[in-house]
């Protein structure tokens, strides 16, 4: 059993590791770590798994140790191979509007990446089916190496490239087939396999493909283009890219009357894209007379010597613009240390020793945790373009959460803010506008939420041909500061869309569109009928919250069959094609489970469950859904506190599984009573749940500024009691429908994997429409449904029914 026990707990740590390096290597070769879709393809490998060992139960109860050694050792295999196969595929996110063929991609790399896990979850299916006596114990190291793992990948993916780290968690698959092994024989072809993968296949086989639509894909492409560095830490790829021949002029909103020309610069490419650059600076910052000229500068022209707040300070070039404009004083916030170390060491002296500027602190930290645990006093807080055009205009950050841009931190930015401070947001302008009204309306919603009365005469938009850049000001707008707003525009051909007592003439002069849309937009938004005007209006525009901090996520199903009857005049390029894979994944997620999972039970008993069977199987099915929704519901809400979405689903993951580990062993206490014990976990689960929807937002804004151990540690002490309570009803509703029906037993788990399959996707398409507090007290009701189907036999069964 100690072997099991090794052998189980080095197979999940691999396996768990492998799901979140997953979502790393999707971030950077995709645009989105699709964190959804890998944690249901896990699960269907885990349901299709016991699918499997159910219908072969008898050779492998024979050839225990060769089944479990033969496992691991495909899962060692499969995960390079499906990481190779899986960037053959011709999937393009960005043409699954108007590409049909782009869904039988995806369904194509969720298959793909799916036969590792199905390996994975048959190591320990079999163990727990021939070692069923020792099954609280295997539970136990299953999800013990499951924390493991999430933690080994994230401090590996420090020191090591991804595809190395792929090796990595191999190399540990195939140590516990080995030990699994029991045959020399074996051992030395399991070594052998081994040593292939580490030295035997070519560099490139691993190579990561990015999308030929990133940027960094499409800089390569220019002719003496070349990489000079790439660095890799979990918060990112950077790769620094210099053009000589063509070089970088990189200054977004940069008005077309200028007379300065931007210097030559680096591109730093985060994840393949979002470029940000380091300029080059040969003394007096005074001589980067382009600074003056672009939408961002506008707030320098209300103030005089301000003291500045920068949030995602990049490369350096928003740092570069307040010290043009005379701050007297920078607060440059990054969340990326290596960025910082960027500018201020590997490329120090090309960026002018910009970092040694006495004027200058640099914070390698999480914005809204910085502004959280600052004493505020800003005369200006400054948010600029952390994203490409290209990704901003095609839909790709439509599930991204962004906790930036909410109702709840706009409101924090402005509380920080000096009397007559202004807070200045620049983004990239798509027509007909989405998110520059979205935000314009997220910022009047903070207005109002701080207890501003009067939004109309606090804020001003101003756009060029490609940027807007809005301000809102703690406290009226005076005429002069109008007048002197008015002619920064005007002298720069800049369009004023908004500012207090504006005119329709004055909406639409140098950058000439067919309406002046954002004019008319933020006037409805600031009217009497701005409701009526955001339930009508083509995209979604409503304000995001911390609940909903889904601010890039613009599609309405009512404006989808115009968008597409128009898609050959471009209308389809319209639609955010985020929203539609996720729903085409819960899609395939329905089929391929069905398909995988509960049809071979089907097939291999045509009668189907008994009546106590099927009452067993909405239990199954109901927890399934309910535990991931949880689950889900906590990755996405965690993201605010632990500051980037693969540190969430790294600690939430381990912290549900080793704790639920925990209460199933526990549960085994309860067996002799095990309706009520699981009806008292229910309870448990209600009650934690409701109360940390109410308090979160608060600890989350007490603690926000802590260094991340601590606020790692502080979030598995969270995690902790609710997911104890979490792991008791599986395992008592497991135990009941072995005393009951002991043929049931296959069907409770392919009906849970089945639910889980589902469930994965589906919360995340949920919390997009109901928040993450309404997935959360949904799934609080599947819950307490459940304790309604207890799979208790049937003298039992009265105090329940």
């Amino acid at each position: 059993m100690r072997r099991v026990f090794a052998a189980t707990l080095m197979v999940s740590c691999a396996a768990i590791g492998y799901e979140i390096l997953l979502m790393r290597l999707l971030s950077i070769v995709q645009w989105h770590h699709f964190a959804y879709m890998i944690i249901s393809l896990a699960l269907l490998g885990y349901g299709a798994s016991g699918t499997a060992i159910a219908l072969s139960r008898h050779w492998i109860v024979e050839h225990f140790e060769l089944a479990f050694a033969l496992s691991a050792s495909l899962f060692s295999v499969s995960m390079v191979a499906s990481f190779i196969a899986g960037q053959l595929v011709p999937f393009n996110a960005l043409e699954i509007v108007w590409n049909p063929r782009q869904f039988l991609y995806l369904a194509a790399i969720y298959l793909i990446f799916f036969v590792p896990f199905f390996f994975a979850a048959s190591c320990i299916g079999i163990a727990f089916t021939c070692r069923c006596n020792h099954s609280n114990r295997i539970y136990f190291f299953d999800l013990c190496g499951a924390g493991a793992g999430a933690m080994l990948v994230l401090g590996a993916l420090f020191v090591l490239m991804p595809p190395h780290t792929l090796l990595l968690l191999a190399t540990l698959a195939m140590a516990g087939a080995i030990v699994m092994s029991g045959r020399r024989w074996l051992a030395a072809i399991q070594s052998i396999l081994l040593l292939g993968l580490l030295i035997g296949l070519p560099a490139d086989w691993l190579g990561l493909r990015l999308s030929a639509y990133k940027g960094l894909s499409e800089t390569m492409q220019i002719i003496d283009a070349r990489a000079l560095n790439v660095y890799s830490s979990p918060l990112g790829l950077l790769t620094v890219v210099e053009s000589p021949t063509v070089p970088f002029r990189h200054a977004p909103g940069l008005s077309f009357a200028t007379r300065f020309v931007p210097p030559e610069q680096l591109a730093v490419f985060t994840d393949g894209d979002a470029m940000s650059v380091i300029s080059r600076v040969d003394g007096d910052v005074a001589q980067l007379g382009y600074l003056g000229d672009v939408t961002a500068a506008l707030p320098y022209s209300l103030l005089s010597s301000p003291r500045v707040l920068v949030l995602g300070a990049g490369g350096g070039s928003d740092v570069l613009l307040a010290l043009f404009h005379g701050a007297a004083q920078v607060d440059a916030v990054e969340l990326n240390p290596q960025m910082n170390a960027l500018v201020g060491v590997e490329y120090a002296d090309f960026a002018g020793r910009l970092y040694d500027d006495p004027r200058i602190s640099v914070f390698s930290h999480e914005a809204r945790g910085f502004v959280a645990q600052s004493e505020g006093g800003y005369d200006l807080i400054h948010i600029g373009l952390l994203d490409s055009f290209a990704v901003a205009g095609s839909g790709v950050q439509g599930l991204n959460e962004s906790y930036l841009y909410t109702v709840e931190a706009l409101s924090e930015y402005l509380g920080k803010l000096s009397d007559g401070g202004i807070l200045s947001i620049t983004r990239w302008l798509r027509l007909p506008p989405r998110d520059s009204l979205k935000l314009a309306a997220t910022v009047i919603d903070a207005m109002r939420t701080s207890g501003v009365n009067d939004p109309e005469q606090r804020l001003a938009v101003i756009r060029s041909w490609n940027t807007s850049t809005l301000i809102a000001k703690n406290g009226r707008l005076s005429d002069a500061e109008i007048a002197r707003l008015v002619q920064f525009a005007d002298a720069r051909s800049f369009d004023t869309a908004y500012f207090p007592g504006i005119q329709l003439d004055d909406a639409n002069r140098f950058n000439i569109i067919p309406d002046p849309w954002l004019h008319e937009g933020i006037v409805a938004l600031l009217g009497a009928n701005a409701e009526d005007f955001k339930r009508d209006y083509r995209f979604y525009i409503e304000p995001a919250t911390d609940s909903r901090p889904y601010f890039f996520h613009l599609f309405k199903w009512g404006s989808l069959p115009q968008l597409m009857s128009l898609g050959r005049q471009g209308a389809a390029g319209l639609v955010d094609w985020g929203y539609l894979v996720l729903v085409a994944t819960v899609v395939q997620a329905a089929i391929i489970g069905f398909l995988m999972i509960l049809l071979p039970l089907l097939k291999s008993n045509r009668r189907g469950p008994s009546l106590t069977g099927r009452r067993g199987g909405t239990y199954f099915f109901l927890l399934g859904l309910a535990f991931l929704f949880v689950e889900m519901a906590f990755i996405q809400k965690f993201t605010l506190f632990l500051s980037h979405p693969l540190y969430s689903v790294a600690v939430v993951l381990s912290g549900f599984l080793v704790f639920a580990g925990i209460g199933s062993v526990v549960s085994g206490r309860w067996r002799t009573a095990a309706t009520e014990g699981s009806r008292r976990a229910v309870i448990g689960i209600v009650s934690i749940a409701l109360l940390y929807i109410l308090i979160l937002p608060l600890v989350f804004q007490f603690f926000m500024g802590w260094p991340d151990p601590a606020k790692i540690a502080m979030s598995l002490a969270l995690i902790a009691p609710l997911a104890f309570f979490m792991g008791v009803p599986f395992p008592l509703g497991l135990q009941a429908a072995r005393d009951v029906a002991p043929e049931f037993v296959p069907w409770a788990w392919g009906i849970n994997g089945f639910a889980s399959v589902l469930s994965a996707s589906l919360a995340t398409l949920l919390a997009v429409e109901l928040g993450f507090s309404g997935v959360v007290l949904l799934a609080l009701l599947l819950y307490v449904a459940a304790t309604r189907f207890f799979p208790a036999p049937a003298r039992s069964r009265s105090g329940v029914d």
